[in-house]
């Protein structure tokens, strides 16, 4: 018999993995989606088979069987949910099914065991546990094809095609999570019985449930899992009835808030301002109002050495819940649950330490990035077979060399597997963050120099106010509309969210937006901080009515009249305001101002890369779009004006 290979994919992915109210929940949805098609690539290994692509990270199978401890254990997903696999001896009796078994299996054993550590049947109403096994024993969508074609990729699209059940419309009070599944005290309608059920859980003494769970939250089986899971991965052991056996490992439970992420660099700074006595007493303070939710995070810049000799005051700062040192959470400290008296005595401190350090008076950023990454072409290359295995060599390269980048620049990494990244940082450390990891990227495949691939990068700067779940749904569209159709592949794209709405998109290509391999928008941001904010308002402001000016007007046909002015006009015109615009308007001379000017037009004007073209025939748009100037206003300001 002919030689058959083997296709499979897990789902829903955007049901379980996008549907989150914190960082936790993604990352969990991220690590336990991987981790579950990393059951599936072991059950095939079990069977005698092949893993063709993509060629599973090394050990990260052996973690999930228990045949590894003592080194580091991963802790992001690094396994896409989709595959190929093949082997010689799979038409001696490979069985497809058999994998879809250990899947489902493995969910309902880690679900059970969360149940059990938990011991929710102690709180459990009548129809709790049935909610439960309803949930976890039908939620996975699993296609899996058999083929001896070995280039019928679209095999398993078609397959997915052929669904024939569907989820049923569950009743009751919905989950706070995942919208749609029912929330677990089976409750018919929003009611005191659901508010009971959830504190007693809360309150059932179980190891951070009161910083798992927040006071009204309710959640379904489902959701349940990827808040908790974490506390008892350690503990998991399994043995499935296809002959393969499970284990957990320790997993760190430290994934940042937004909140904590945006105030990295505010408490990095109070850390290394503030004598001992003084953090000690902003940190007793505190520690009146909430628990240290972030004592397993770790920030890079908050592990400092600078901090040795007030280090254990430090550590506690650092380990604070985010949200306390933000005005907004402040001034509406119940609505947060903590106690309005004793926020306000934090508020005193605070304030007192401030007035004390005149170099400390810049306010707190609410804003925070997500970064998304995702490979540009490799389909077309992994479309001939022989370069499959390259392609796995350098994309295992690339996964295993992104989290140290991520931690490098202050970020947390909630996803790298394959050609996709998915990260949280700093509002300061995500362009260079992202940068480096491009650069990464194009070196782990420069020894396969017919493989012509380049990544695309989309960041959200975001209020912590906004959805989480609205961010992490909108920097799909930004990667996939902006940054690879809009400006042609290799690019970067980024959006900034305010409350009320998005108030700048910017785009373009990588090889437009770095100079020397250096970021020309945090060139020009440095620029412009030295200026000093009172400038940089006053010009910005400007700015915006001169593109008005500028910019050409639509002809009948739909396009453009001719440029009023040509660049070097404009950089004239623009360099006189700049000129102005500051205090020392003596010191400050027109070729000064033109060497700041040129590189800001430049970043102004949107560019669409043609990979077939060379970049002096990439085409550039005939108008100047403000979203560049009042980017880099947006950062040098942080935000906040």
């Amino acid at each position: 018999m002919a030689q058959q290979y083997f296709h499979f994919t897990l789902g829903p992915v955007q049901g379980f993995v996008a549907q989150a109210r914190r960082t936790r929940d993604f990352w969990a949805g991220s690590f336990l989606l991987s981790w579950l098609s990393g059951v599936a690539m072991a059950e095939i290994q079990r069977q005698g088979g092949k893993i063709s692509f993509p060629i599973p990270a090394e050990n990260y199978l052996d973690w999930i069987t228990g045949k590894t401890t003592g080194e580091k254990p991963p802790r992001q997903g690094a396994i896409p949910n989709r595959f190929k696999a093949n082997s010689a001896k799979v038409p001696d009796g490979f069985d497809g099914e058999q994998v879809e078994i250990a899947i489902r299996e493995a969910w309902v054993a880690l679900a059970d065991h969360v149940w059990r550590k938990d011991e929710l049947a102690a709180t459990a109403k009548p129809n709790t546990k049935e909610i439960w096994d309803r949930q976890h024993n039908n939620f996975w969508e699993i296609s899996w094809v058999l083929t001896e074609d070995i280039a019928a990729s679209a095999l398993l699209d078609q397959r997915k095609n052929w669904r024939s059940s569907y989820h049923q419309a569950e009743g009751g009070v919905k989950c706070m999570v995942m919208g749609g599944w029912q929330e677990l005290s089976g409750a018919h309608k929003p009611s005191e019985e659901v508010l009971v059920f959830w504190e007693k859980v809360r309150k059932n003494g179980k190891s951070d449930m009161k910083t798992d769970l927040a006071i009204n939250e309710h959640l379904s089986g489902l959701a349940y899992v990827k808040r908790r899971f974490v506390r008892h991965f350690e503990s998991f052991n399994a043995s499935l009835s296809t002959g393969l056996t499970l284990k957990g490992w320790h997993l760190q439970a430290g994934i940042p808030s937004v909140s904590y992420m945006a105030a990295v660099h505010w408490l990095e700074a109070l850390a290394k301002i503030g004598s001992a006595e003084e953090l000690s007493s902003i940190v007793e303070a505190a520690e009146k109002v909430t628990r240290y939710d972030e004592w397993d995070t770790r920030i890079a810049c908050l592990e400092s050495e600078l901090f040795l000799g007030k280090d254990k005051v430090v550590k506690k700062l650092v380990s604070l819940d985010g949200n306390l040192f933000f005005e907004h959470v402040q001034e509406n400290a119940k609505s947060y649950g903590y106690d309005d008296a004793s926020v306000k005595t934090l508020q005193k401190e605070i304030s007192r330490f401030k007035q004390a350090h005149t170099e400390f008076s810049a306010p707190l950023s609410p804003f925070y990035a997500v970064l998304l990454m995702d490979g540009d072409s490799l389909g077309v290359h992994m479309a001939d077979i022989n370069n499959q295995e390259s392609i796995s060599t350098a994309l295992n390269q690339f996964t295993a060399n992104v989290p140290e980048i991520v931690e490098k620049h202050n970020g947390f990494l909630i996803y790298a597997g394959g050609d996709d990244v998915l990260a949280i940082l700093p509002l300061e450390d995500a362009m260079q963050c992202a940068a480096n990891l491009r650069a990464e990227y194009l070196n782990c495949f420069k020894p396969y120099p017919a493989i012509t691939t380049s990544i695309s990068s989309a960041i959200e700067y975001a209020d912590v106010k906004m959805p989480l779940m609205k961010v992490l749904h909108d920097a799909h569209g930004l990667l996939d509309d902006v940054a690879k159709d809009g400006a042609g592949r290799d690019a970067l794209a980024v959006r900034v969210w305010k409350p009320g709405g998005m108030t700048i998109e910017w785009a373009q290509p990588w090889e437009i937006a770095l100079e020397n391999n250096e970021l020309v928008i945090e060139q020009l941001v440095k620029a412009f901080e030295a200026e000093g904010s009172e400038f940089s308002n006053k010009f910005f402001y400007k700015i915006s009515e001169r593109f008005d000016l500028l910019n050409p007007t639509k002809n009948q046909a739909g396009g453009y009249t001719e440029r009023i002015l040509k660049d070097d006009e404009a950089i004239d015109l623009l360099a006189v305001d700049f000129k102005n615009s500051g205090e020392n308007r003596k010191e400050n001379t027109i070729e000064n101002a033109k060497q700041k000017i040129t590189p800001l037009l430049k970043q102004c004007r949107a560019v669409k890369r043609d990979k077939d073209k060379p970049k002096s025939e990439w085409k550039t748009d005939d108008l100047l779009r403000a979203d560049g100037a009042m980017l880099i206003r947006f950062l040098a300001q942080k935000g906040v004006q």
